[in-house]
């Protein structure tokens, strides 16, 4: 939940650029316990301030920029301005990667991936980031308490895809509507919390969806309502959720776009739309690979290639969030029934295995022969991160079994290697 905003100055078209942001927790380098020490490498970073928590590690026009998140143990690298192509940005992640472990290295630390801390108690390991823009996190915390998987533990990626006009984030957000309920079925990497293996595929996402109870508004129901324009947008969902929001929060300060926590969230501050659904995978390689994948989907539904932008726009919600509810329990095991979704998509079946749709998909999508099409073809046949870490690990794992896999998860993202795919 990074406040800095990546720079959006002008009006872009669709696909005229993308923005990503990539979250990794932080952790001891041998015991792999959360370490709450973001704000120990920002001190590294700017010449001894703690409390700035954004660096610019290759000056203010470098590619990629690092930002605190809500907690103390969470780094965000990000585009540090819209890219005008996806090429080229898995190898900048790697090096930031590989900078930040080298300062972490230092203080006895590093990154490790994956979408959940695999024994993370958040009643006793979680530390708010004390610095800069605190009203806003003491703000969150005093309304939903902050000590909890769904705030603490739920690392994430990030695509930012910008719109030019009304017409533009009409057709982006009816687009992203439909892809939403697929995306645990590529992207899930959480089926480890508090040392248990569970059979929910997707617990960040379990949590995610369940963390902002008190205020129903602020999440709903994920999948975002059919709103296709920016004044309805701005008087059906974000009208209505400050208005729910104002009796916790009387002095206005989560009065803003970012309190909007729906799978797919509007940002017109920055003329994009912010999908949120994707659990960090086990390297830039993989996270790329994944943020193309759903790109070139959701540029296809643009184009109409299945289905009349018209029709798209009816497409139920209420359909869509059942299937995601599916997705984030069994992932590439999801037996995809909803008549809507399919037909979407051009399946003309009546039952379609999740992980089966995903491949059908990105054969008529990705670009051939291009690098991200190999890496995404490697990581669909071998499953989810989900399903590869749950075949890594007993059901009953002890803390050194899980230790074991976690740190050969943390060598896959020092080294870009993808885990056991």
């Amino acid at each position: 939940m990074s406040t800095a905003a990546t720079s959006w100055t002008n009006p872009i078209a669709l696909f005229g650029a993308y923005g990503v942001e990539l979250e990794y927790m932080i952790v001891d380098a041998q015991t792999l316990d959360v370490r709450p020490v973001a704000d120990d490498l920002f001190a590294m970073m700017n010449d001894g301030d703690q409390s700035v928590g954004e660096a610019e590690p290759d000056g203010p026009d470098g590619p990629v920029s690092w930002s605190n998140e809500l907690v103390l143990h969470v780094l965000e690298l990000k585009t540090q301005k819209p890219a005008a192509s996806l090429d080229g940005l898995a190898g900048q992640f790697q090096r930031h990667v590989g900078l930040a472990n080298e300062k972490l290295a230092t203080i006895g630390c590093r990154l490790l991936p994956t979408g959940a801390h695999p024994w993370m108690n958040p009643l006793t390991d979680t530390k708010l980031w004390p610095h800069e823009y605190t009203e806003v996190y003491r703000a969150y915390d005093a309304i939903f308490n902050c000590q909890g998987h769904g705030w603490s533990n739920l690392q994430s990626t990030h695509l930012n895809l910008p719109f030019g006009n009304d017409e533009e984030f009409g057709r982006l957000h009816a687009a992203l509507r439909l892809v939403l309920p697929l995306v645990p079925a590529i992207a899930a990497s959480s089926p480890i919390l508090e040392g248990r293996w569970t059979p929910v595929a997707d617990q960040r996402l379990e949590f995610y969806r369940n963390n902002s109870k008190r205020v129903p508004l602020m999440a709903a129901k994920v999948v975002p309502e059919p709103v296709y324009t920016r004044e309805g947008y701005e008087r059906d969902i974000l009208g209505k959720l400050y208005d729910q929001l104002a009796p916790l929060d009387p002095g206005g300060v989560l009065r803003h776009e970012f309190a909007n926590a729906r799978g797919a969230m509007a940002r017109f501050d920055r003329g994009a739309i912010e999908l949120r659904l994707l659990d960090i995978q086990e390297c830039p390689a993989a996270d790329i690979a994944v943020v193309r994948l759903v790109s070139e989907l959701v540029r296809a539904h643009v184009e109409e290639r299945w289905m009349p932008y018209e029709q798209q726009k009816q497409v139920s919600t209420d359909a869509l969030h059942d299937v995601l509810l599916d997705t984030i329990r069994t992932a590439e095991r999801t037996r995809i029934r909803e008549r809507g979704l399919l037909d979407a998509h051009g399946v003309s079946g009546s039952l379609v295995w999740a992980g089966d749709l995903w491949k059908r998909l990105a054969e008529q999508v990705m670009p051939a022969g291009h690098e991200d099409t190999a890496v995404m073809n490697k990581l669909l046949n071998a499953g989810t991160l989900s399903a590869r870490i749950g075949k890594a690990i007993k059901r009953y794992p002890t803390r050194a079994e899980l230790r074991a896999v976690y740190a050969e998860l943390a060598e896959c993202l020092s080294s870009g290697a993808l885990f056991r795919a």
